[in-house]
């Protein structure tokens, strides 16, 4: 790994050398190491999550040693740079049509992907449902048995290379048309109800104490999450801005998969 590292960085301070044969199949041999669960964009550690900035910069680097070509899916077609991924069955893992992984993904065994979307870098860990219309973008990190109801949208992020990805750990539910980008972290067990969107500007309360609480750029792990909004000055009046109210903890007898309703329900909340 020090050495395909180091490779890595001397072709991404010096671009002439993405002519080089041992450049290009060093490049190439990161991508399969992602695709086959080897190698992370980002991974956990003892003290939370480190980025590897320079396995990012190998999926740039990639892009431009690639050569435009045609793709055949059955009677589909397209032109791209990235070959689809493929082995599916051999890997274990559900994938209805039109559901589309490009090579350089990481899928685990037993996650199901309904019609959905997931780009290069990212990874899917064990059990794990990519429920319809929903798409992982670049290098985000998934857990295990998390569902991404229908709609869901996870922000990739390539550059800057030091930005984080959006994570989103293990037993976590998603709920439908929710948006997590710009390298939020939803932590374990967490629910967002249906339509919640978490940017790195959104201001997430807790509004389960006395007085609110705001948190910056993540979760908490079994939070309950909705949609809402608090107002805001502006030159011309006040105004309702949106938000995400964190509304209680997800009891620890609920079931992990298919809690959402049942937690919301718990909080009197319909979403």
């Amino acid at each position: 790994m020090k050495d395909l590292q180091k490779l890595i960085e001397l072709a991404w301070d010096n671009r002439e050398l993405l002519q080089d044969r041992d450049t290009i199949v060093g490049i190439r041999k990161v991508i399969d190491l992602l695709d086959a669960g080897d190698l992370r964009c980002a991974e956990p550690t003892s003290d939370g999550w480190q980025v590897n900035e320079w396995v990012k910069k190998a999926v740039v680097l990639y892009f431009p040693i690639q050569k435009m070509e045609t793709l055949e899916a059955g009677i589909f077609e397209y032109h791209d740079k990235i070959p689809l991924k493929k082995d599916y069955k051999k890997r274990d893992i559900r994938v209805v049509p039109n559901a589309v992984a490009r090579h350089g993904a990481y899928i685990s065994s037993g996650v199901i992907m309904m019609p959905s979307y997931v780009n290069i870098g990212a990874y899917v860990d064990r059990g794990t449902m990519v429920d319809t219309w929903a798409t992982v973008g670049s290098c985000a990190q998934i857990g295990e048995n998390v569902h991404l109801s229908g709609g869901v949208g996870i922000g990739g992020v390539l550059e800057p290379l030091q930005a984080a990805p959006v994570i989103v750990e293990d037993n976590a539910f998603l709920g439908s048309r929710s948006i997590v980008v710009e390298g939020i972290r939803v932590e374990k067990e967490a629910v967002l109800g249906a339509n919640v969107v978490l940017t790195a500007s959104t201001k997430i309360i807790d509004v389960t104490g006395d007085k609110p609480e705001k948190i910056n750029g993540y979760v908490p792990a079994r939070s309950v999450v909705i949609p809402g909004s608090y107002t805001k000055e502006f030159p011309a009046g006040s105004f309702n801005v949106p938000c995400a109210l964190i509304i209680g903890k997800r009891k620890a007898s609920t079931d992990k998969k298919t809690s959402l309703n049942d937690a919301l329900r718990t909080y009197d909340v319909a979403v």
